[in-house]
């Protein structure tokens, strides 16, 4: 169980925000696969403060995946105080401020990871964003914006003091990307500088990590991005892990029915045309670890629809039948 504020979530795991990634249909195919939380991909404050009707889309949510975050980004505190009483009004559970990301686009703007540089600016925003809006409020940071500029526990102390009600932590510095490995040792010491939950983030890619995640630094929260993107069960390979000490791997058929179920949310709630280059991006994610996958890459420029897609899966799958029936 993970409380945050006064959100009570069934278990501590969460799927990480990632633009172009947790759309609404993904998001409802990981909240299946047990995840505590599910955040939206990263929203301008400026588009929503302006009411842009492709960035309202953002925030559109289902009662299945419930409960669910908004993370915003952006750097002036009043247009981030308007669009947080929109996420508010809109009827999701949460607003995340989005303090880590690295990305020149948004660094430009002064927003993420460029506000690890200007502490007092981070006092301002979350400020008006705390009168703004009743949600529970957390933040995401990183361990700094360059090791010569390790500010973490600073930024948490001042988003701790300025009313928020939980932190997440990449460890890793701006400046780093994604390269190098997560320092697991510097959520441990954000954890013990602060008394609001702090979620740790960071270079989970099997469930065993979670566990030692959580056993090294005592984190109330897991936040999982980019491996549930090849294996959304992931989140209940380590419920699994923790309540029976071990997991299974996901099947053919339930590989299959997963690559179906994701293209019918997909169909629901996007143009065909969006939602079949879509499920066509995500075929090689949702067959690593199986063979032959040279050939599926091959099948996959035919895809134009379901029909298409049905018989490029039928004919991948088969292969991997025949191949396993020869073996036995």
């Amino acid at each position: 169980m993970l409380t945050i504020g006064t959100l009570h979530m069934k278990n501590r795991l969460i799927m990480a925000p990632m633009s172009g990634k947790t759309n609404l249909p993904f998001r409802l195919i990981i909240k299946k696969m047990g995840a505590g939380l599910v955040i939206t991909e990263m929203i301008s404050a400026v588009g929503l403060s302006r009411g842009q009707a492709k960035t309202l889309a953002y925030l559109e949510s289902h009662p299945d995946e419930r409960p669910v975050a908004a993370q915003l980004f952006g750097s002036d505190p009043d247009t981030m105080a308007i669009s947080a009483r929109i996420v508010a009004e809109k009827g999701l559970d949460i607003v995340d401020i989005n303090m880590g990301c690295p990305v020149k686009k948004v660094i430009k703007t002064g927003s993420g990871a460029a506000l690890m540089r200007e502490p007092k600016k981070v006092a301002k925003i979350l400020s008006a964003v705390r009168k703004s809006s009743p949600l529970p409020l957390t933040v995401k940071i990183r361990a700094g914006w360059s090791p010569e500029e390790a500010n973490a526990l600073e930024v948490a102390s001042i988003i701790e003091d300025s009313g928020a009600d939980g932190i997440t932590i990449h460890p890793r510095f701006a400046s780093q990307g994604f390269s190098g490995n997560a320092d697991w040792a510097l959520i441990a010491r954000v954890k013990k500088a602060v008394k609001i939950p702090v979620i740790g983030n960071g270079d989970i890619t099997r469930p065993s990590l979670a566990l030692k995640m959580r056993s090294e630094t005592n984190c109330d929260g897991i936040m999982i991005g980019r491996a549930a993107l090849a294996n959304p069960w992931i989140f209940k390979q380590i419920l699994d892990m923790e309540n029976k000490g071990s997991f299974e791997i996901p099947n053919l058929d339930e590989r299959y029915q997963l690559i179906m179920d994701h293209y019918s949310l997909l169909i629901e709630y996007f143009r065909e045309n969006r939602a079949t280059g879509i499920i066509k991006g995500l075929l090689i994610l949702y067959t690593k670890g199986l063979p032959n996958r040279r050939l599926l890459r091959s099948f996959i420029p035919e895809i134009d629809g379901r029909e298409k897609l049905i018989s490029v899966l039928n004919k991948y799958f088969g292969s991997i039948r025949e191949e396993m029936a020869g073996e036995g």
